[in-house]
């Protein structure tokens, strides 16, 4: 086992998103290459291979959502398709020889370490186990999907499937559907699929509040421009961040500041939604910002289109034909598509993660999930998280979050690589003081302002947003401290 070769410690990341990607490629760029990535489905791409429904985009601008040290200059358009960025994913694979450390079908069921040996046993849904010193979990929040608590969903006798997992054989032309949900994935493939059903009932919650998209493709000119001057290229990246960034102070301080996007989506609503029926419950009631703003072009032309209906009465159950709604109406669908999002505060579910005397992650996040940087949790030696609790952002892309987050983890593995056979464990007092500075700084953020939303689990606990720039998170994960954490011996050392 690894013990006898400390320089090359067995390392396991689990997923290959962004992140399971990413961080592979900057481990074995620092020399460690006995290194083995999971994967529970057939390829690469994560929340990218997943949502192939029609329209799936970014929302963040390609030349930002993309690796620093892995520029693409010949981005299609501002905000990536789908299609593109899978593609530039498997071209990562590619370019940094990561298929050999690829296991594909490979779900990991439990992870538990062992206070002996300080290893941590992997298995596998299969049954398979592996051992390793370090792991690395790259689950990402968007890969478990959210159903719809619905009454009757499974009588439902018509054709039914989430958007994370689109049903392409499924032809939608002259259809009745209903879509349930209106988050960042409805309001993407409403407007596709909108011209080719017979009837759409789209049933809404809450409304969004969606912004124009500043999207367009590129012209070959700027394609080349970006190719031959990298300078150029990187100084239109840096002007995406500062702008991305520049919004953060809205949302976490100056919620004022947001009132400014809110009249320009009230403006485009007025501009594209004739029908006042409609026009009356398209426009949210709570502030701005306090779930995800979304970003479209085509979204409220669609919902004006006569054959889409937009349904605010609660749904109240479903049955063989379609939808009942509570004050007694019903609608006969030929097919249900759930747009109803992820279970994003459940990180590492449905993995079992066992760490030190046997205490499990669940028991840890009782009150809600929370990790020291975002990384780690006390109890848990050797285990790194990437996009873990409070480090999603609003404002930016993710892709710089996690590239912060590379670089402290390869440190953490450098500073086990001077104590071999160690395990490192981030003291509890150090967890619970970034915690509450964390949740200190979202108290008087927009998303504690009253509304309900993905980035609130259900004891109103904001496990998932990052509450300031990410800049400062970047230069507070530059290095490990050390001194957060302990080097526990392998008991069987202790003797």
């Amino acid at each position: 086992m690894s013990q006898h070769n400390p320089s090359q410690p067995a390392i396991v990341i689990i997923g290959t998103g962004f992140g399971g990607l990413g961080m592979a490629i900057t481990l074995k760029q620092a020399g460690y290459n006995n290194l083995t990535i999971l994967e529970k489905a057939e390829d690469v791409g994560g929340t990218w291979r997943d949502n192939t429904y029609p329209g799936a985009a970014c929302d963040v601008q390609s030349h930002f959502y993309s690796f620093s040290f892995e520029p693409k200059h010949d981005w299609s358009r501002k905000f990536g398709l789908q299609q593109e960025i899978l593609g530039y994913m498997h071209r990562c694979v590619e370019r940094y020889q990561l298929g050999d450390h690829l296991r594909f079908n490979a779900e990991v069921a439990s992870a538990r370490f062992d206070d002996q040996s300080n290893l941590w046993t992997l298995t596998l849904a299969s049954g398979e186990q592996l051992l390793a010193d370090v792991v690395i979990t790259a689950t990402g929040q968007l890969n478990q999907p959210a159903w719809p608590k619905l009454e009757g969903l499974e009588r439902f006798q018509g054709r039914m499937f989430h958007s994370a997992r689109w049903d392409h054989d499924y032809d939608l032309t002259n259809k009745r559907v209903a879509v349930i949900g209106t988050g960042a994935s409805a309001i993407q493939f409403v407007p596709e699929i909108a011209p080719e059903v017979k009837q759409l009932n789209l049933f809404q919650r809450s409304a969004a509040w969606v912004l124009p998209k500043p999207d367009r493709p590129f012209k070959a000119w700027e394609q080349t421009l970006f190719r031959k001057v990298p300078a150029w290229d990187r100084l239109y990246r840096y002007l995406i961040y500062w702008k991305n960034e520049s919004r953060a102070l809205a949302f976490t301080r100056f919620n004022g500041l947001l009132e400014v996007f809110a009249n320009q989506a009230r403006r485009e609503v007025r501009k594209h939604v004739t029908d006042p029926e409609k026009l009356a419950h398209i426009i949210p009631d709570y502030q701005i910002g306090c779930k995800r703003i979304l970003i479209s072009n085509d979204w409220y032309p669609a919902i004006n289109r006569p054959n889409v209906d937009l349904v605010t009465d609660p749904i109240k159950a479903i049955d063989e034909q379609g939808v009942l709604t509570r004050s007694g109406r019903h609608y006969p669908v030929d097919a249900i598509i759930c747009g109803t999002g992820f279970r994003a505060s459940e990180f590492l579910s449905p993995i079992e993660v066992i760490g030190r005397g046997g205490k499990t992650l669940n028991e840890a996040w009782q009150a809600g999930a929370s990790a020291f940087k975002g990384m780690t949790v006390s109890g848990f030696p050797n285990l790194f998280m990437l996009y873990g609790p409070n480090t999603n952002l609003a404002h930016n892309s993710i892709v710089y979050m996690l590239e912060s987050q590379f670089r402290y983890i390869r440190t953490c593995i450098n500073a086990l690589q001077k104590y071999p056979g160690a395990a490192m464990d981030v003291r509890q007092d150090r967890q619970d003081r970034f915690t509450r500075v964390i949740q200190q700084g979202l108290q008087h953020s927009v998303w504690s302002s009253g509304c309900t939303s993905w980035y609130l689990d259900e004891n109103g606990h904001n496990s998932i947003n990052w509450p300031g720039f990410t800049f400062t998170y970047r230069l507070s994960t530059r290095r490990v401290d050390t001194a957060d954490y302990q080097f526990i011996n392998p008991l069987h050392n202790n003797h």
